[in-house]
């Protein structure tokens, strides 16, 4: 079996009771947090998508296109979130959201990509057993 080098040189200063271990201990940790954070909405988009895809489908419009700021521990600006609001019936009018982060040096991009999605007519897919939720898959428009 395998091992990574820096995982096993991280195993080894801890066992030897080096005085830096909490400190990697504590690095690995706070990478693992930050990545977890990074990739949990995509992850859970992704997530929804997939679970949606047998459900049945209806027509939607695009509506309402938003971009905020998503921010650091420090307060400096880390991203943007584009966020789509749709509205939809089944039977009584609905609405949901498709977000999508873009990172800080992409201002320009996220807001071209939300731009271009104002007023499109869509398909999602609903969930028959509550019609709240429903799911955009994006790359199917």
């Amino acid at each position: 079996m395998k091992r990574d080098p820096i995982t096993l040189e991280v195993a080894v200063m801890i066992l030897r009771g080096s005085p830096y271990a909490w400190y990697a201990l504590l690095f690995v940790l706070a990478g693992g947090l930050a990545a977890l954070a990074f990739f949990r909405k995509s992850f859970v988009q992704r997530l929804r998508e997939k679970r949606g895809s047998d459900w049945p489908t209806t027509c939607a419009v695009i509506d309402i296109v938003r971009i905020s700021e998503e921010y650091g521990s420090r307060g400096e600006i880390i991203g943007y979130l584009c966020t789509l609001t749709y509205f939809y019936r089944y039977p009584e009018l609905q609405s949901g959201e498709y977000c999508r982060s873009f990172p800080a040096n992409q201002k320009p991009g996220a807001e071209a990509w939300a731009a271009s999605y104002k007023g499109v007519p869509i398909t999602i897919y609903v969930d028959p057993q509550d019609p709240t939720r429903s799911v955009l898959q994006i790359d199917e428009i």
